[in-house]
């Protein structure tokens, strides 16, 4: 039956509208996925000799050290990034096919995931290193003891991906903890390490974690098995009725209907609650940036990168998926007399108050100076005039449809990418780098401030007419992108 499934998902990608789209992106995030593994079995040899040659430290005992943010920043990554095992099983739910038998092929897709088989590129290298500098067969217990808990991650995530108040309340704990031990409060890994030691020193300690990773699939499993059916598992459950009626936004008319929609969408779909989320980490990009800890981003053209960031994450997150948001009804509204001005306007109105709750939250960098907010602001200046604009523009290219009962694919999807909306995705970072580069070396850096303020401005005031085209774009794309709506695969 496994190779039964197996000759259907074959299938349905060969068999997909965009057939094309899927095999160049498929042969792009190979070259990526290729990037990665060397760069991880790098690290897993050179991370032995740097801990040993140049920093003097015992290198197992001090990998064992941090073993537990490794694994907490991998459950992070999965959670926004890895897709569950839930999008291809609905056409199986009326078939003559077994539930454990659909289940452990859904969950065996997760474990052969490209996030599990990457680690293991950085922990072989390093078991190997670890043989041969006479550390035993017991490191070959450690590597295993390590993989396993890379598995448990792996289900560990399958559980939490529907619970988001258990997700986000274990995150919080473990960065208060970071941040304890950054500033010397509490050291929790003092009594970490002793177990991720204890999986090479003892011969017995490497099975909890393979016990583990047995635990998380059995409940997994269980979670799934008894989800795994039309009425229930794919049904949305309601215990409370709600009413929203966001009154307030009557006096704006069409505007304004199109804004509550939206409002809405962002309050109750998880996809488009975790990219508020995403957004709003966003803010803190800039610390890589105006804190000077990466030599190669002390520059003034990198600065002013960080600001267009640090302002325009729900801009760049959001928009551009602008009109996919609306895919599950978009026949629906194009069915309707709906002003594709009013549709844009609201869709642009909404990203320009989130650029503004976003500089405003980043008052913080006024630490670091005036100059660096400044740099902030401009770079709201800009994103609200030029980048606005040009992430609607896009859009009309992106014809992604959206789950929005799923946080997987937050930042982007297969049919996101083309040659048109990466042409598009240019004059969003490079132009304002220029502007700032040029204003800065030529005049003074308040001069290149202007510079990239102007052109925000220019951009803004500008607005009808650039609407008005992009009006006319989304018309010409219009049927091109219901039909792509169409498609599951």
């Amino acid at each position: 039956m496994f190779k039964h499934f197996i000759y259907l998902e074959w299938k349905a990608f060969f068999r997909s509208a965009s057939f094309a789209t899927n095999l160049a992106l498929k042969i792009v995030m190979g070259f990526v996925a290729a990037y990665f593994m060397l760069i991880f079995i790098g690290a897993g040899v050179a991370v032995f000799f740097l801990l040993k040659e140049d920093l003097h430290l015992e290198p197992l005992a001090t990998v064992n050290k941090y073993l537990i943010y490794y694994l907490v920043v991998d459950l992070v990554i999965r959670y926004f990034f890895q897709k569950m095992p839930v999008t291809n099983i609905k056409p199986l739910l009326n078939l003559p096919i077994k539930r454990d038998t659909i289940v452990h092929f859904s969950l065996g897709k997760t474990s052969i995931s490209f996030f599990n088989i990457l680690h293991a590129f950085f922990f072989i290298p390093f078991t190997i290193v670890l043989l041969t500098h006479g550390y035993g067969y017991q490191a070959i217990l450690w590597h295993l003891g390590m993989m396993a808990l890379i598995f448990a991650n792996n289900f560990i995530n399958v559980l939490l991906n529907n619970k988001d108040s258990v997700f986000y309340s274990l995150l919080a704990v473990v960065a208060s903890l970071g941040l304890a031990q950054y500033y010397q409060l509490f050291d929790v890994t003092k009594y970490t390490q002793p177990f991720f030691q204890g999986m090479y020193s003892t011969y017995y300690l490497f099975l909890i974690p393979i016990l583990l990773a047995i635990v998380t699939y059995y409940f997994s499993f269980d979670y799934f098995k008894k989800n795994l059916n039309l009425d229930t598992g794919l049904a949305k459950k309601s215990d409370e009725a709600k009413t929203e009626d966001f009154t307030w936004l009557n006096q704006f008319g069409t505007l304004g209907t199109f804004l509550k929609n939206d409002i809405k969408l962002l309050k109750r779909n998880k996809r488009s609650r975790t990219t508020v989320i995403m957004s709003f980490l966003f803010i803190f990009y800039g610390l890589l940036f105006f804190t000077n800890s990466i030599e190669a981003y002390n520059n003034p053209a990198m600065h002013v990168f960080a600001g267009i960031f640090v302002s325009g994450g729900f801009l760049f997150t959001f928009g551009q998926f602008v009109p996919s948001w609306d895919s599950a009804y978009y026949q629906l509204m194009m069915s309707q007399n709906i002003q594709y001005r009013e549709y844009i306007s609201s869709k642009w109105w909404l990203m320009v108050i989130g650029t503004l709750i976003s500089t405003v939250l980043a008052s913080f960098y006024l630490y670091f100076g005036l100059h660096i907010y400044l740099l902030i602001v401009v770079g709201a200046l800009y994103n609200i005039g030029v980048n606005s604009h040009l992430v609607m523009l896009g859009g009309a290219f992106v014809k992604t449809p959206i789950d929005l009962t799923m946080a997987n694919k937050a930042f982007g999807d297969k049919q996101a990418f083309n040659v048109k909306t990466m042409l598009i995705s240019i004059p969003k970072l490079l132009v304002p780098m220029l502007l700032y580069a040029l204003g800065f070396y030529l005049f003074s850096a308040n001069v290149g401030l202007l510079f990239v303020a102007l052109a925000g401005v220019l951009g803004f005031a500008f607005r009808n007419k650039v609407f008005a085209q992009i009006e006319k774009i989304y018309k010409t794309e219009k049927y091109e992108t219901i039909a792509a709506y169409k498609q599951k695969n």
